[in-house]
This record gives structure tokens, C-alpha cells and sequence, in this order.
């Protein structure tokens, strides 16, 4: 459990279409080549600390006639920002893929001092 010591709690939130294969035939929907992709996520405004980042699917437009598989993570999170990444495998066709995120962690506060 992360535990918040700041009473200034942020939260951040987005909505992110990934990819939109089907129209011109690219890697997820063809099944072919690198079957990641990886978004760089900025936040709004830096966090004090590394939040908790949380991501889930908003739409997703798969192929009916193969395997649904489906890998979909935050990584390399900071308190200025992730890395959104989706991974699929096998025989898996994805047309289109969107996701949302929600980051909630602590805030700077103005008496907070600034020792380098």
C-alpha cells in the first residue's frame, strides 16, 4: 500500500487512442512485425512523488476469428509521467485499441523545501 504523507492529493486522468491498424493495414491488425506500442504519458503538472497509475481499456476493436490476447500496462512511471504500453501475441488481430489512465499521488506543497 502506498501511503500519502501530503494532505495535497492530485489526481490526473487521460483518454488515449493507441493505434487504428485496420485502416492501412498496419502491424496489430495484420498480425505481422512488433506487436507493441508504447505511449509516452506526460502528466499535467509533476507530482511530488511517483504516483499510482492505474490503466484500463476504453474500446477494443479485435478481430473475432483469432485468439484475444492482450497485455496492457504502466511503466516506467515518474512524477512527471509513464509509459502506456499494449502487447498482443499469436495469432491475435487488434483493428483499434484505446485506453484511459488515472494517476493519484501527492502534490508539492508551497512550505515543502527545495534541498539539492
Amino acid at each position: 500500500m502506498k501511503r500519502l504523507r501530503n494532505h495535497l492529493i492530485g489526481v490526473d486522468q487521460g483518454y488515449v487512442s493507441l493505434f487504428s491498424d485496420f485502416e492501412d493495414g498496419g502491424e496489430m491488425w495484420t498480425g505481422e512485425g512488433q506487436r507493441e506500442v508504447r505511449r509516452a504519458i506526460r502528466f499535467d503538472e509533476p507530482f511530488r512523488t511517483r504516483p499510482v497509475v492505474h490503466v484500463g481499456l476504453a474500446l477494443w476493436d479485435m478481430d473475432h476469428a483469432s485468439n484475444q490476447r492482450a497485455d496492457l500496462q504502466a511503466q516506467e512511471v515518474t512524477a512527471t509521467g509513464f509509459d502506456l504500453v499494449f502487447r498482443t501475441w499469436g495469432d491475435t488481430r487488434v483493428a483499434r485499441l484505446h485506453a484511459t489512465w488515472l494517476a493519484i499521488g501527492e502534490l508539492a506543497y508551497e512550505d515543502d523545501w527545495m534541498v539539492d
